[in-house]
């Protein structure tokens, strides 16, 4: 899938940027994946899919399941929102399907220092009004990467309910994932200049594979040698060009961001 930085209809803002870097677009109605397949049940019990509504728009965003009330995402997917219903379980949002929870609460918290004109510290969390009582095989928490050390050419998957195209609605009804390696923030900046910070990192494919419209707030995990997927980034931003050009793709380094998601979390 192909992560397009969040675009909400008459709300679409773009960065001032250097005269040659490609503008970062971001979208807070939702990304999608690009040259992705489609995820099997359970395979990635964590996912979520967020509904979100503001005073005078509706929008979908990709989540991951973090603690029993909470949901991480980007800030751009909770930013003057007025609530949020959330789907877990299930990596389809329509039809039946008896492992499918569906949730809404009207509270999240945002990072301090989110700036939605640069998409810095693009994180936020969705609370839930009460904890999830248990955890299946179809629903459960990340866990996150334990280490700051995210390198260059590093294996790592997206994952999202967003465009698979260009062309696409949002959000696209089964949960698809795709294949990306991260490239070093030197290389990012070629395309997008100054734009890129050291919280942020960014992926890129063989051809075209990203994010898109739709993915924002969703994971980027990176397998381990247990086998056990860990959650390194939080998909922020797409290409001005589309989600469809060879740009890479650009999410929130998670690690950057653990003083404050434990402050949230767990108070301290």
């Amino acid at each position: 899938m192909k992560i397009c930085l969040l675009l909400i209809p008459c709300l679409l803002q773009i960065c001032s940027v250097q005269p040659d870097a490609v503008k970062i677009v971001r979208s807070t109605i939702s990304n999608r994946i690009i040259g992705g397949a489609a995820a099997r049940p359970a395979q990635f019990p964590y996912a979520a899919a967020i509904f979100v509504e503001t005073a005078n728009s509706r929008h979908f965003c990709g989540g991951t399941i973090v603690g029993k009330r909470w949901i991480l995402t980007a800030g751009t997917c909770v930013y003057n929102a007025t609530a949020f219903t959330i789907y877990l379980g299930s990596v389809s949002l329509d039809g039946d399907d008896p492992n499918r929870m569906i949730l809404a609460t009207n509270d999240y918290e945002i990072h301090p220092e989110f700036n939605p004109e640069t998409l810095e510290n693009d994180v936020g969390l969705v609370k839930l009004r009460m904890e999830i009582t248990y955890y299946t095989t179809y629903v459960s928490q990340v866990r996150f990467m334990p280490t700051s050390v995210l390198p260059s050419s590093a294996f790592v998957v997206a994952l999202g309910w967003g465009q698979v195209s260009d062309d696409d609605n949002v959000p696209y009804n089964d949960l698809h994932y795709v294949n990306v390696t991260t490239i070093s923030n030197e290389e990012c900046r070629i395309t997008y200049g100054t734009q890129i910070t050291d919280e942020m990192v960014c992926t890129a494919g063989n051809f075209n594979e990203g994010t898109c419209i739709g993915d924002s707030g969703g994971p980027l995990l990176q397998d381990t040698p247990m086998r056990h997927f860990m959650l390194v980034g939080v998909a922020s931003f797409v290409s001005g060009n589309g989600c469809e050009s060879l740009d890479p793709s650009g999410f929130s380094r998670a690690f950057s961001y653990m003083p404050w998601l434990n402050q949230v979390l767990f108070g301290s």
